[in-house]
Order: C-alpha cells, then structure tokens, then sequence
C-alpha cells in the first residue's frame, strides 16, 4: 500500500521535469531517434564477426572478407558518430533544463517572504540551488534517455543472440536471474546511500555558511575548537556517507564480473563441445563473447543509471517543492499611482511570528502625513515588527494597516516598497561599487541624483575620502568598511529613491558623535516634508520628533508628543527620560 503512492510521486516528479523540456523538444526527438539508431548497430557488430568468420575466413573469400570489413568499419564509425553525438545533445540538454530550473529557484527564492528564511538555513536553500539541480541534471544527461536506449540496445542484442544461435544465447542467460538480482540488491542499498549523501551534504552546507557569517563572533569568543569538532562530526558523517556509497559499488562490479565471466566461460566449454560436434559453428563461438560483453556492459551500468535516476528524481521533487512552494508573497494589489504622502494608520493589529505567540497586541494609532514618529521601548517590545508590517515582511494576523484609509494590501507590492525607504541597525552591502549599493543597480537612478542625495546628507566630503569614490569597490558584506562608513552609505541608498516614507531603525547607533550631529541635521531637513518613522534607544535621537511612542510587550503603552508624554510624573516615558538623561548627567 505504501509503494504505489511513492512510484505515483517518482512518476509525477518525472513528469514535472520533462515539462522543462519542452522547449527543447527537438533535442529529445533527436536523442531518441540516435538511441534507436544505436540499438540495433550495437548488436550487429558480433553477428558481423560471426558472419565474416563463417562465409568469408574459413571459405578463403578475400574479396568478400574485403567488403564485410569496409562495412564493418564504416558501422564502427557510424556508431562512434551517433554516440559522439547522442552525448553531446543528452548533456546538452540537461545543462538547458537546469539552467532553466537554476532560474525559476532563485526567481522563487526572491519572492517568498522573510517568514521561510527565518526558519530555512542558507545551506539549505544553497544546496537545493547548487547540488540538488546538479543531481536533476543526470535525470537527463545519463538517466531516463540512456537508459531507454541501454533497453533497446539490450533488446535489440537478445534478439539477433537468439537469431544467430539459440541454444548459445541460452546458455549464455543462465546466470542472468543472478545478475538482476544482484543489480536489483545494489540499485536499492544505493539509493538508500545516497539519499544520505544528500542529506548530509545540506547539513555541511547550512554549518559552513553559517560558520562562515558569524566568523568573527567564533573568533571573538574563543569558540574556534568547538567549531572545528562540530565540522569535524559533520565532516565524518558526510565521508561514512560517500563510503557506504562506494562500498556497494566495489562490491556490485565485481560481483558482476564473476557471473560475466562464469557465463562466459561456460558458454565457451559448452560452445567448443558444439564445434566438435559441428553444432555451433566457429563463427558463433567467436561472435558470442562479443555478445556477452554487450549483453552484461549496459546491464552493469543499468543498475546504476536506476540509481543515478532515482537520486535526480529524489533531488527533483525537493527542487520542485521549492519551486511550487506556496508560501510566495501574496500580491494582490493593484495600486500603483497613489501617493503615500498620507496618514497612517494601525487598527486593531496583532501579528506572530509563530502561530499562538503574539509579537504585537491590538495596536492602534495615527500618524498624521509629513510627521515624524519616535518609537522606544526595551529590547523585545515589537518595535521593528511594526515597520516590518508596514513594509509588508510579514503578514498581520488580525486588523488592518492603511496609508490615506487605504489598506496596504490594496497597493502593488513592489510599488509600496519603493515609496518606503529603511535604514536598519545592521547594515548590508553587497559585494560591488558603493554606486551599486546606493542604486542597488536600478537602471533609473543615475549618478547625479545619487550625488545630489549624498550632497542632501552633507556626506560628499565622505565619499570623496574613497580612491574612486562611487566605483570603490566594496568586497562581501563591506567587510572593507567600518560599521559607521557602511551605515553612511545605507543613509544615501534610503534617500536616493526620494520615498514618501522614511524609517530609522537606530539608524545611527553605529555613527560616531561628529558623524552623527552632521547626520542628524540632514535628516531633520529630509523628514521636513516626509512621513517618518525612527525607533530608537538612545532618547537624544528623537527629541525633535512630533509624536513618540513608547511599546512594551508587543502593547502600546503610552502615544504622543514629547511634551504630553513627559508630563505625566510615573508615566513610562517619563521614566525612560529621567533613567537616560540624569544618568548622563551624573557620567558628566
């Protein structure tokens, strides 16, 4: 009952990839018609043999013989032609498909929401992207096409053994049941081997990268042992992993050579009796060891073509998953002309990240358009949920979130993003020129309007501090950069768009004094006329600010300006403001 759905799904898998295949229809007729070609030319060089043996050798016909190997060679050429061939187009082909399939992942990848990567290791999509669809490609390359054609040539092979002598191809099929059943045994124990060979390699993959990311936190707290053992572990499972593989294949092949060579040397010892008693003639005692290493060559490579299937139908149906994955960001908005120069407003909203822990309860409140709104709180309150819904990252559970009493769901994804700009704490840059990083390669935004949005930030003096200014080169993360440069350059990637709403999210934490009073100021001028949105810790980031509000435990405890706000004696704030400020004054 179990193994009927699993061949459906190897089936439907199957199916779902040659579906990428389609555009690439000819390449498949062709290999298929060469597969045809080769079938029964394989099969006709031993009967050849036979024939030149019999009616030409021993019959002294040199002239015929002269004819029989001209044919003979020019059906070796024709077969090495069509195999050149036949190669070239099946991995040809495989290499289209995946390149196809290698798109559609990172298409899909772009367009799932952050949900599936706070839960999914980098390693994991990157095997899926990488080695997985290096798997799918044998599907092609060396599996389904292959062994259709390694059928036919076997069937097409039994068929003129039987036609040239019966009782010899008999005799030659006595061990046969031995070897499926040995191909059979080595197909399932390497399947199973390999299945965990795919799933160890994700592992390496996911700690790796991770290892990687956080090289300097493992190097900071001295943890660079423990890591070594844990890859170490890791590592060890990953090779028993490969052993085991290669353990089955040093069994199997010989295993096969000895039922080859047993069937041959029977075949032999029966067919020399039959020569003596002119029942086989020496043509077939010559033609059919030729057979024979027909017949048991494509069986040897067939049991491992059913494994090399397996596994890329295996590495296809998890490359499929991700691909159908049905989590993708839900764009049903359709707005696209609208400015986001409005009010905006949280109603009855409750989000989680996980399903019964709520991150934020029943917010409610109003942020007039060309405001400025402060959020502070202690760490965990849902301070960067809040931005992070109004960027639509995460789906609300409950409410409603509008922009002018219009419901963010209402607007073109793309289009609200691009009205929205976010400086973040923790900064990231791709590798590439800080041009590049500021535009994030948008065509749209030239190099004027990028220095016109530096010289708004009064960081041209910055930028001219680097060898080629806006085409210095920036390596991975801009780990050739310090933590304030790298956050000065998110500041001009945030304005360079000119968005009609701006969100600090301590933005400026990592900005040395000087740097940040220079940046202070530019921002003031910036969020004069645009709606915005500053979560802070340090209180002297937002003095300046129309309405604060202060959030703990995911609830709205206290909202509005400054002045209201502090003049409540055991308010919240309040608090905040005499903990921050009177333990500065006593630090002076």
């Amino acid at each position: 009952m179990n193994k009927s759905p699993k061949k459906n799904n190897s089936f439907t898998t199957l199916r779902s990839l040659f579906v990428y295949a389609k555009p690439y229809k000819s390449k498949v007729f062709i290999a298929s018609i060469l597969a045809i070609i080769l079938a029964p030319l394989n099969a006709i060089i031993p009967y050849l043999a036979n024939d030149m043996v019999d009616n030409y050798i021993l019959k002294m016909d040199l002239s015929g013989l002269r004819k029989m190997a001209m044919l003979y060679l020019f059906i070796l050429i024709l077969i090495t032609v069509c195999r050149y061939y036949f190669i070239i187009i099946t991995n040809t082909l495989g290499q289209n498909i995946i390149m196809n399939m290698r798109r559609d992942v990172f298409k899909k990848l772009l367009s799932l929401p952050i949900s599936y990567f706070d839960k999914t290791a980098v390693g994991t999509n990157t095997t899926r992207t990488v080695n997985d669809l290096e798997t799918v490609n044998s599907v092609f390359s060396e599996g389904l096409i292959t062994i259709i054609a390694d059928i036919l040539a076997l069937v097409m092979l039994l068929i003129v053994m039987f036609y040239t002598s019966v009782k010899l191809t008999l005799i030659c099929l006595v061990s046969f049941p031995l070897l499926l059943v040995a191909s059979y045994i080595f197909k399932e124990k390497v399947k199973a081997s390999f299945t965990k060979v795919r799933n160890e390699v994700a592992k390496l993959n996911a700690f790796i990268q991770e290892s990687i990311s956080g090289m300097s936190i493992i190097q900071m707290f001295n943890a660079e042992e423990r890591s070594k053992q844990k890859f170490n572990d890791i590592n060890k499972q990953y090779t028993q992993a490969n052993i085991d593989a290669i353990f089955h294949y040093a069994v199997f092949f010989p295993v096969v050579e000895i039922i080859s060579a047993a069937s041959l040397g029977f075949m032999v010892w029966w067919g020399a009796k039959g020569v003596l008693h002119h029942e086989v003639s020496i043509g077939q005692l010559v033609a059919f060891p030729m057979f024979l290493n027909r017949l048991f060559q494509p069986i040897r490579q067939l049991a491992d073509k059913f494994n090399t299937l397996q596994m890329g139908i295996i590495a296809g149906e998890r490359v499929l998953d991700l691909i159908n994955n049905e989590k993708s960001e839900i764009d049903d908005g359709k707005i696209i002309d609208q400015s986001l120069k409005a009010d905006i407003e949280f109603n009855n909203v409750f989000f989680e990240y996980q399903k019964d822990l709520l991150v934020l309860k029943n917010i409610n409140f109003r942020l007039p358009k060309g405001k400025s709104l402060a959020i502070v709180g202690p760490t965990g309150s849902g301070k960067s949920s809040i931005v992070s819904l109004l960027n639509r990252l995460y789906p609300i559970k409950s409410g409603e979130i509008s922009i002018g009493d219009i419901n963010i769901n209402e607007f073109k994804l793309d289009y609200l993003r691009s009205k929205i700009s976010i400086v973040l704490q923790d900064v990231f840059l791709f590798s590439g020129s800080i041009k590049d990083n500021i535009s994030m390669k948008n065509e749209n935004i030239t190099l004027d309007e990028i220095k016109e949005a530096t010289e708004q930030l009064g960081l041209g003096e910055f930028i001219n501090s680097f060898p080629e200014n806006y085409d210095y080169i920036l390596n991975e993360r801009g780990n050739n950069l310090s933590l304030g440069q790298a956050q000065l350059i998110s500041f001009i990637r945030a304005i360079v768009t000119n968005p009609d709403i701006l969100i600090l999210d301590e933005a400026t934490s990592s900005i040395d004094p000087h740097t940040e009073s220079l940046v202070q100021q530019a921002i003031e001028k910036l969020i004069k006329n645009r709606t915005s949105i500053t979560i802070a810790h340090r209180l002297t980031t937002v003095q300046k600010a129309d309405f604060l509000m202060y959030l703990e435990n995911g609830e709205i405890k206290e909202f509005g300006t400054i002045e209201e706000l502090l003049a409540i004696p055991d308010g919240y704030y309040f608090k905040l403001h005499q903990r921050q400020f009177h333990s500065n004054a006593t630090v002076n």
